[in-house]
Protein backbone atom coordinates (compact mmCIF):
# COMPACT_ATOMS: atom_id res chain seq x y z
CA UNK A 1 0.00 0.00 0.00
CA UNK A 2 1.22 3.56 -0.49
CA UNK A 3 1.74 5.88 2.20
CA UNK A 4 -1.91 7.58 1.17
CA UNK A 5 -3.73 4.46 1.20
CA UNK A 6 -2.22 3.92 4.32
CA UNK A 7 -3.35 6.86 5.65
CA UNK A 8 -7.05 6.94 4.33
CA UNK A 9 -6.94 3.28 5.93
CA UNK A 10 -6.08 4.94 9.63
CA UNK A 11 -8.58 8.03 8.76
CA UNK A 12 -11.41 5.71 8.26
CA UNK A 13 -10.73 4.08 11.23
CA UNK A 14 -10.16 7.46 13.48
CA UNK A 15 -13.56 8.27 11.85
CA UNK A 16 -12.67 11.19 9.54
CA UNK A 17 -13.51 11.81 6.23
CA UNK A 18 -10.47 14.14 5.58
CA UNK A 19 -7.02 15.24 7.26
CA UNK A 20 -5.38 18.30 6.96
CA UNK A 21 -1.81 17.90 7.54
CA UNK A 22 0.33 20.69 9.29
CA UNK A 23 3.66 18.67 10.42
CA UNK A 24 6.45 20.00 8.51
CA UNK A 25 7.71 15.80 8.48
CA UNK A 26 4.40 14.83 7.89
CA UNK A 27 3.72 17.02 5.04
CA UNK A 28 6.79 15.90 3.57
CA UNK A 29 5.79 12.19 3.57
CA UNK A 30 2.48 12.27 2.79
CA UNK A 31 3.21 14.67 -0.41
CA UNK A 32 7.18 14.51 -1.26
CA UNK A 33 7.38 17.66 -1.05
CA UNK A 34 10.96 18.49 1.25
CA UNK A 35 10.01 22.07 2.43
CA UNK A 36 7.39 20.69 4.17
CA UNK A 37 7.35 23.76 7.46
CA UNK A 38 5.90 25.62 4.22
CA UNK A 39 3.39 23.71 3.21
CA UNK A 40 0.13 21.79 4.48
CA UNK A 41 -1.72 18.78 2.34
CA UNK A 42 -5.52 18.00 2.68
CA UNK A 43 -6.14 14.62 2.23
CA UNK A 44 -9.62 13.21 1.28
CA UNK A 45 -11.20 10.34 0.33
CA UNK A 46 -10.39 10.84 -3.53
CA UNK A 47 -7.70 13.52 -3.69
CA UNK A 48 -4.74 14.76 -1.69
CA UNK A 49 -3.65 18.54 -1.99
CA UNK A 50 -0.84 20.07 -1.65
CA UNK A 51 -0.88 23.87 -0.64
CA UNK A 52 2.02 26.39 -0.97
CA UNK A 53 3.01 29.43 -1.80
CA UNK A 54 5.17 31.53 -5.18
CA UNK A 55 8.10 30.94 -3.82
CA UNK A 56 8.15 27.22 -4.39
CA UNK A 57 6.08 26.45 -7.68
CA UNK A 58 8.66 24.91 -9.88
CA UNK A 59 9.68 22.98 -6.52
CA UNK A 60 6.60 21.78 -5.43
CA UNK A 61 5.88 20.55 -9.35
CA UNK A 62 8.91 19.02 -9.53
CA UNK A 63 8.74 16.66 -6.13
CA UNK A 64 5.20 16.03 -5.76
CA UNK A 65 2.29 14.59 -7.81
CA UNK A 66 -0.34 15.52 -5.79
CA UNK A 67 -2.68 18.01 -6.80
CA UNK A 68 -1.23 21.90 -5.78
CA UNK A 69 -2.91 24.84 -4.83
CA UNK A 70 -0.49 28.10 -4.90
CA UNK A 71 -1.78 30.45 -2.26
CA UNK A 72 -0.87 32.11 1.00
CA UNK A 73 -3.66 32.16 4.07
CA UNK A 74 -6.43 33.22 3.77
CA UNK A 75 -7.09 31.97 0.37
CA UNK A 76 -5.14 28.51 1.16
CA UNK A 77 -8.35 28.09 4.01
CA UNK A 78 -10.69 29.64 1.48
CA UNK A 79 -9.51 26.99 -1.44
CA UNK A 80 -9.85 24.36 1.08
CA UNK A 81 -13.17 25.33 2.21
CA UNK A 82 -15.39 24.16 -0.62
CA UNK A 83 -13.22 21.02 -0.18
CA UNK A 84 -14.28 20.07 3.21
CA UNK A 85 -17.43 21.29 3.51
CA UNK A 86 -19.90 19.31 5.53
CA UNK A 87 -17.11 17.09 6.67
CA UNK A 88 -15.64 15.76 9.73
CA UNK A 89 -12.28 17.30 9.24
CA UNK A 90 -8.99 15.79 11.23
CA UNK A 91 -6.24 18.35 12.58
CA UNK A 92 -2.90 17.18 14.02
CA UNK A 93 -3.66 17.97 17.62
CA UNK A 94 0.32 17.60 17.85
CA UNK A 95 1.25 19.88 15.12
CA UNK A 96 -1.61 22.43 14.68
CA UNK A 97 -1.62 26.01 16.91
CA UNK A 98 -4.42 27.80 18.62
CA UNK A 99 -4.10 30.35 16.08
CA UNK A 100 -4.34 28.32 12.72
CA UNK A 101 -7.19 26.55 14.27
CA UNK A 102 -9.33 29.67 14.76
CA UNK A 103 -8.73 30.50 11.07
CA UNK A 104 -9.94 26.72 9.93
CA UNK A 105 -12.59 27.57 12.01
CA UNK A 106 -13.62 31.08 11.02
CA UNK A 107 -13.33 29.90 7.06
CA UNK A 108 -14.80 26.09 7.55
CA UNK A 109 -18.36 24.47 7.52
CA UNK A 110 -16.93 21.78 8.87
CA UNK A 111 -16.15 19.76 12.02
CA UNK A 112 -13.24 19.89 12.98
CA UNK A 113 -11.54 16.61 15.03
CA UNK A 114 -8.29 16.53 16.74
CA UNK A 115 -6.39 13.50 15.94
CA UNK A 116 -3.25 11.91 17.01
CA UNK A 117 -0.37 10.21 15.43
CA UNK A 118 -2.09 9.12 11.81
CA UNK A 119 0.45 9.97 9.89
CA UNK A 120 2.89 9.33 12.36
CA UNK A 121 1.99 5.59 12.32
CA UNK A 122 1.89 5.08 8.65
CA UNK A 123 5.71 6.38 8.85
CA UNK A 124 7.24 3.51 11.37
CA UNK A 125 8.14 1.71 9.16
CA UNK A 126 10.57 2.72 6.85
CA UNK A 127 10.58 2.12 2.33
CA UNK A 128 13.88 1.16 1.15
CA UNK A 129 14.52 4.20 0.17
CA UNK A 130 14.08 5.75 3.14
CA UNK A 131 16.14 3.05 4.86
CA UNK A 132 18.91 3.88 2.10
CA UNK A 133 18.70 7.67 3.03
CA UNK A 134 19.04 6.65 6.94
CA UNK A 135 21.85 4.73 6.06
CA UNK A 136 23.60 6.64 3.97
CA UNK A 137 23.24 9.63 6.72
CA UNK A 138 25.17 7.13 9.31
CA UNK A 139 27.65 5.92 7.40
CA UNK A 140 28.77 10.09 7.16
CA UNK A 141 28.71 10.72 10.68
CA UNK A 142 30.73 7.18 11.43
CA UNK A 143 33.47 8.65 8.48
CA UNK A 144 33.40 12.56 10.50
CA UNK A 145 33.18 10.81 13.82
CA UNK A 146 36.87 8.58 12.46
CA UNK A 147 38.50 11.65 11.54
CA UNK A 148 37.41 13.68 14.50
CA UNK A 149 38.65 11.05 17.16
CA UNK A 150 41.79 11.65 17.08
CA UNK A 151 41.71 15.43 18.35
CA UNK A 152 39.44 14.34 21.72
CA UNK A 153 42.53 14.61 23.88
CA UNK A 154 43.41 16.39 27.12
CA UNK A 155 43.72 20.21 26.94
CA UNK A 156 41.13 20.71 24.02
CA UNK A 157 37.94 21.98 24.44
CA UNK A 158 34.74 20.36 24.29
CA UNK A 159 33.27 23.45 21.95
CA UNK A 160 36.43 22.70 19.62
CA UNK A 161 35.20 19.27 19.20
CA UNK A 162 31.60 20.17 18.65
CA UNK A 163 33.07 22.59 15.66
CA UNK A 164 35.17 19.84 14.35
CA UNK A 165 31.94 17.74 14.01
CA UNK A 166 29.94 20.10 12.54
CA UNK A 167 32.12 21.53 9.96
CA UNK A 168 32.80 17.53 9.01
CA UNK A 169 29.42 16.75 8.58
CA UNK A 170 29.22 20.02 6.54
CA UNK A 171 31.91 19.92 4.18
CA UNK A 172 30.33 15.73 3.30
CA UNK A 173 27.30 17.52 2.36
CA UNK A 174 25.42 16.73 5.24
CA UNK A 175 23.34 18.72 7.76
CA UNK A 176 24.24 19.07 11.38
CA UNK A 177 20.89 16.85 12.29
CA UNK A 178 20.84 18.48 16.44
CA UNK A 179 22.82 20.37 19.14
CA UNK A 180 26.35 18.35 19.23
CA UNK A 181 26.70 16.79 23.25
CA UNK A 182 30.48 17.05 23.96
CA UNK A 183 29.76 16.50 28.04
CA UNK A 184 33.54 15.77 29.19
CA UNK A 185 34.03 14.71 33.34
CA UNK A 186 31.84 15.70 35.96
CA UNK A 187 29.70 17.44 32.77
CA UNK A 188 28.63 13.74 31.76
CA UNK A 189 26.51 13.64 34.43
CA UNK A 190 24.14 15.22 31.79
CA UNK A 191 22.58 13.57 29.16
CA UNK A 192 21.69 16.70 27.17
CA UNK A 193 25.22 18.13 28.24
CA UNK A 194 26.01 20.31 24.74
CA UNK A 195 29.76 21.48 24.48
CA UNK A 196 31.16 24.11 26.62
CA UNK A 197 33.70 25.95 26.80
CA UNK A 198 35.45 23.36 29.28
CA UNK A 199 38.70 21.67 28.77
CA UNK A 200 38.87 18.13 28.64
CA UNK A 201 41.39 16.68 31.12
CA UNK A 202 43.05 13.30 31.32
CA UNK A 203 41.04 10.39 32.93
CA UNK A 204 37.95 12.27 31.55
CA UNK A 205 35.04 9.95 30.03
CA UNK A 206 33.69 12.26 27.25
CA UNK A 207 30.26 11.68 25.46
CA UNK A 208 29.88 12.53 22.19
CA UNK A 209 26.59 12.42 20.85
CA UNK A 210 25.60 13.75 17.40
CA UNK A 211 23.90 13.07 14.14
CA UNK A 212 23.94 13.78 10.24
CA UNK A 213 20.72 14.41 8.58
CA UNK A 214 21.27 14.05 4.78
CA UNK A 215 18.64 14.65 2.04
CA UNK A 216 15.97 15.38 4.90
CA UNK A 217 16.61 12.04 7.02
CA UNK A 218 18.64 11.77 10.46
CA UNK A 219 21.19 9.79 12.17
CA UNK A 220 22.21 9.37 15.70
CA UNK A 221 24.94 7.74 17.71
CA UNK A 222 26.70 8.23 21.12
CA UNK A 223 30.11 7.31 22.08
CA UNK A 224 31.83 7.64 25.32
CA UNK A 225 35.74 7.70 24.85
CA UNK A 226 38.29 7.59 27.78
CA UNK A 227 40.86 10.24 27.46
CA UNK A 228 43.90 8.73 29.83
CA UNK A 229 42.79 6.70 32.25
CA UNK A 230 39.60 6.77 33.91
CA UNK A 231 38.64 5.97 37.36
CA UNK A 232 37.78 2.52 38.38
CA UNK A 233 34.83 3.31 39.16
CA UNK A 234 34.42 5.87 35.67
CA UNK A 235 35.38 2.29 34.02
CA UNK A 236 32.66 -0.01 36.06
CA UNK A 237 30.24 2.60 34.86
CA UNK A 238 31.08 2.10 31.42
CA UNK A 239 31.66 -1.29 31.13
CA UNK A 240 28.12 -1.66 32.59
CA UNK A 241 26.18 0.53 30.29
CA UNK A 242 28.40 -1.33 27.20
CA UNK A 243 26.74 -4.78 28.59
CA UNK A 244 23.15 -3.24 29.11
CA UNK A 245 23.68 -1.66 25.18
CA UNK A 246 25.29 -5.02 23.55
CA UNK A 247 22.32 -6.56 24.75
CA UNK A 248 19.70 -5.05 24.23
CA UNK A 249 20.92 -4.90 20.45
CA UNK A 250 20.91 -8.24 20.16
CA UNK A 251 17.71 -8.85 21.28
CA UNK A 252 15.79 -6.24 18.87
CA UNK A 253 13.94 -8.19 16.58
CA UNK A 254 9.93 -8.15 15.06
CA UNK A 255 7.55 -8.59 17.62
CA UNK A 256 9.48 -7.61 20.08
CA UNK A 257 8.16 -4.52 22.35
CA UNK A 258 10.29 -0.77 23.22
CA UNK A 259 8.65 -1.65 26.70
CA UNK A 260 10.97 -4.95 26.72
CA UNK A 261 13.87 -3.79 25.55
CA UNK A 262 14.10 -1.49 27.84
CA UNK A 263 13.16 -3.49 30.59
CA UNK A 264 16.29 -5.83 29.67
CA UNK A 265 18.51 -2.93 29.52
CA UNK A 266 17.44 -1.45 32.69
CA UNK A 267 17.62 -4.73 34.28
CA UNK A 268 21.20 -5.03 33.69
CA UNK A 269 21.76 -1.28 35.19
CA UNK A 270 20.28 -2.17 38.56
CA UNK A 271 21.84 -5.58 38.88
CA UNK A 272 24.97 -3.09 39.16
CA UNK A 273 23.63 -0.76 41.31
CA UNK A 274 22.91 1.81 38.32
CA UNK A 275 19.41 1.73 37.82
CA UNK A 276 18.68 5.20 39.49
CA UNK A 277 21.39 6.43 37.64
CA UNK A 278 19.33 5.24 34.11
CA UNK A 279 17.62 8.61 33.85
CA UNK A 280 16.16 8.09 30.58
CA UNK A 281 14.33 5.63 27.97
CA UNK A 282 16.43 3.03 26.19
CA UNK A 283 15.79 4.95 22.65
CA UNK A 284 13.69 5.95 19.89
CA UNK A 285 12.44 5.74 16.60
CA UNK A 286 14.52 8.03 13.62
CA UNK A 287 13.94 8.96 10.27
CA UNK A 288 12.27 12.56 9.08
CA UNK A 289 12.69 13.57 12.40
CA UNK A 290 15.63 12.94 15.05
CA UNK A 291 13.11 11.51 17.57
CA UNK A 292 10.17 9.98 16.76
CA UNK A 293 7.83 5.96 17.38
CA UNK A 294 8.52 3.83 18.00
CA UNK A 295 9.51 4.65 21.63
CA UNK A 296 11.72 2.28 23.59
CA UNK A 297 10.82 3.24 27.10
CA UNK A 298 9.48 1.25 30.31
CA UNK A 299 6.13 0.32 29.71
CA UNK A 300 5.98 1.13 25.97
CA UNK A 301 3.81 -1.31 24.10
CA UNK A 302 4.79 -0.65 20.78
CA UNK A 303 6.14 -3.30 18.59
CA UNK A 304 9.05 -3.27 16.47
CA UNK A 305 8.63 -4.28 12.98
CA UNK A 306 10.88 -5.27 9.93
CA UNK A 307 11.89 -1.44 8.37
CA UNK A 308 11.42 0.02 11.52
CA UNK A 309 14.79 1.89 12.53
CA UNK A 310 15.69 2.94 16.11
CA UNK A 311 17.89 3.75 18.81
CA UNK A 312 19.47 1.74 21.48
CA UNK A 313 20.92 4.02 23.80
CA UNK A 314 21.27 3.34 27.60
CA UNK A 315 22.80 5.56 30.29
CA UNK A 316 23.84 6.33 33.33
CA UNK A 317 24.68 9.45 35.37
CA UNK A 318 26.52 10.45 38.46
CA UNK A 319 26.44 13.92 39.66
CA UNK A 320 29.70 15.42 40.25
CA UNK A 321 31.29 12.08 39.03
CA UNK A 322 30.81 12.27 35.34
CA UNK A 323 28.37 9.94 33.13
CA UNK A 324 28.35 7.76 30.34
CA UNK A 325 26.08 6.73 27.08
CA UNK A 326 26.57 4.59 24.36
CA UNK A 327 24.13 4.48 21.91
CA UNK A 328 24.05 2.57 18.41
CA UNK A 329 21.19 3.33 15.14
CA UNK A 330 19.62 -0.12 15.00
CA UNK A 331 17.51 -1.03 11.34
CA UNK A 332 14.45 -4.34 12.74
CA UNK A 333 15.46 -7.31 9.64
CA UNK A 334 12.60 -9.55 9.00
CA UNK A 335 14.65 -12.21 10.96
CA UNK A 336 16.56 -9.81 14.03
CA UNK A 337 18.41 -6.75 13.10
CA UNK A 338 20.98 -4.74 11.68
CA UNK A 339 23.42 -1.98 13.39
CA UNK A 340 23.67 0.84 11.51
CA UNK A 341 26.01 2.69 12.93
CA UNK A 342 29.98 1.10 12.56
CA UNK A 343 32.00 3.42 14.87
CA UNK A 344 33.84 0.99 17.30
CA UNK A 345 32.85 0.59 20.90
CA UNK A 346 36.05 1.06 23.46
CA UNK A 347 37.05 -1.57 25.46
CA UNK A 348 37.98 -0.15 28.97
Amino acid sequence: MTVLEQLRAAMGQAGVGALWVSGPANVRAVSGFTSGGDGKVLVLEGDAILYTDARYTVQAREESALTQVIARPPETYQDAAERVRGLRVGFEAEHLTVARLEDLRAHWDAELVPTRGLVERVRLVKSPGEVQAIRGAQALADRVFAEVRPMIRAGVRELDVALALELGLRRAGAEVGFDVIVASGPRGAMPHGVASEKVIEDGDLVTIDFGARLRGYHSDMTRTVAVGTPSEELRRVYNAVLEAEEAAVAAVRPGVTGGDLDALARGILERHGLGEAFAHSLGHGVGLNIHEGPSLRKGSEDVLEPGVVVTVEPGAYLPGVGGVRIEDLVLVTETGYEVLSRTPKERL
